[in-house]
């Protein structure tokens, strides 16, 4: 079976190398390269970097388009809208870390975990116009804990080339239904602030948000975005820091170096 991916972020990068272990990828359909860093250079997405190491095919239309006809195309973190014309040239199975209805849309891991959800998971549903709204083929669940968003990316990645693998030929959906269906909505700008008024949601926060985005406060009068922390008998407490304009450090380092 010929397999096309779409897919653009590192979570959609991890399902592209798992799934090309044990089938032949025909294509990855990946957003434009766009600046990234400092710098705001222009750079390659994250499944593009990782299809270029397999030698599968990359293509990056400003829209989406497939390149061939493919039986399957397993869509993770791709970011593009896929019009009806294009779900109609093949079965689309889309990639979701969440235990749908339940935070549909854009940042699922982010806002299971600043919702304090005990558990999440990964669910393997057809790719229909509604926003991950369609039948379901399989769906699995894990326990947050404490983990951060990259924990949770890392265990989603890994669970999804299970239930891929079990799916991926032979689907069976179910109607996904509407009750319980929330929306994640993407993370704005007010979401990265920390209220350290309130410790149990800043450490949930910061969770959330690393390693890839990053929560911010002002701490010993400096603003500081905090990429590690945790909850000591309810009272949060900083590990890993970042002033502005400097690297990573341990909290204790920020607190020798203000002194």
């Amino acid at each position: 079976m010929r397999i096309g991916v779409a897919a653009t972020a590192p979570l959609g990068a991890d399902v592209l190398e798992r799934l090309a272990a044990t089938h032949e990828i025909a294509f990855l359909l990946t957003r434009p390269d766009a600046p990234r860093g400092r710098g705001r250079k222009l750079a390659p997405p994250p499944a593009k970097e990782t299809a270029e190491r397999l030698g599968v095919p990359v293509y990056q239309p400003e829209r989406p388009e497939l390149p061939e006809a493919v039986e399957r195309v397993v869509v993770c973190a791709y970011g593009l809208y896929i019009p009806p014309r294009i779900l109609a040239q093949s079965l689309f199975l889309n990639v979701h870390p969440s235990l749908l209805p339940r935070w549909r849309g854009a940042a699922p891991v982010e806002r299971a975990i600043l919702a304090g959800d005990e558990e999440t998971g990964v669910t393997i549903h057809e790719t229909v116009e509604a926003l991950d709204a369609g039948p379901i083929a399989a769906r699995a669940s894990f326990a947050i804990g404490e983990l951060d968003a990259g924990g949770v990316f890392a265990r989603a990645g890994e669970l999804a080339a299970v239930l891929l693998a079990e799916v991926i030929e032979n689907p069976v959906f179910e109607p996904q239904g509407e009750e319980g269906a929330t929306y994640a909505e993407k993370i704005a700008p007010a979401d990265r602030e920390l209220d350290l008024s309130d410790p149990l949601d800043a450490w949930r926060r910061v969770r959330a948000l690393a390693p890839h985005i990053g929560a911010w406060t002002e701490l010993e009068g400096r603003r500081v975005t905090v990429w590690r922390a945790r909850l000591d008998d309810g009272v949060f407490v900083p590990e890993v820091v970042q002033p502005a304009g400097r690297g990573r450090m341990g909290y204790d380092e920020f607190l020798r170096g203000v002194r």
